[in-house]
């Protein structure tokens, strides 16, 4: 593009470049590995600028996935699962992340308004994880290939490795 003066007409030059201004880091935090819904779930957090998510809001997400995880076998669901609370700065977000068969992922992204937990809902049809998620999805497909489909060793010592290997920090 380097040829071009100007940009396709789809391309949002004034709202990309306020995002990329507006662009910062987010507090990331692992919170264990647990069985939700008959599955083994590494959870985790992200937190906006001004958001804390606490034990009480972990649990609630933690309720929100149980329901889902546990119809998993029918989407045809491997038994691991990542589960991501995001206390965003537009509104709080949980995703279910859950592996399936033939190498492929089932995503569920539940919304609602910030600190109401009880009114988070299924997102649109479309609504993909933000570059915050993203981030956080990316390592677990990677600790997902290294550790459990290339890893070595009896089963039970590939799960103990995924589950150790988490993203904690600042995300960006």
């Amino acid at each position: 593009m380097n040829d071009r003066e100007e940009l396709p007409m789809a391309v949002d030059a004034e709202t990309l470049l306020t995002l990329a201004d507006e662009y910062h880091d987010r507090t990331g935090r692992a919170w264990g590995t647990r069985e939700v819904g008959g599955h083994l779930v590494k959870v985790y957090s992200l937190e906006a600028p001004g958001r804390t998510v606490t034990e009480r809001d972990a649990a609630e997400a933690l309720r929100i996935a149980a329901g889902h995880l546990e119809l998993g076998r029918a989407r045809g669901s491997l038994g691991l699962a990542v589960v991501i609370l995001h206390a965003g700065g537009d509104g709080d977000y949980v995703l279910v992340h859950t592996w399936i068969e033939g190498y492929m992922s089932d995503l569920a992204v539940f919304t609602g308004p910030a600190a109401r937990p009880d009114l988070l809902r299924p997102g649109r049809a479309g609504l993909a994880p933000c570059v915050w998620e993203a981030a956080v999805l990316a390592h677990e497909r990677d600790a997902f290939a290294r550790h459990i489909l290339g890893g070595g060793g009896a089963l039970p010592d590939r799960l103990v490795a995924w589950g150790a290997d988490t993203l904690s920090g600042s995300v960006r």
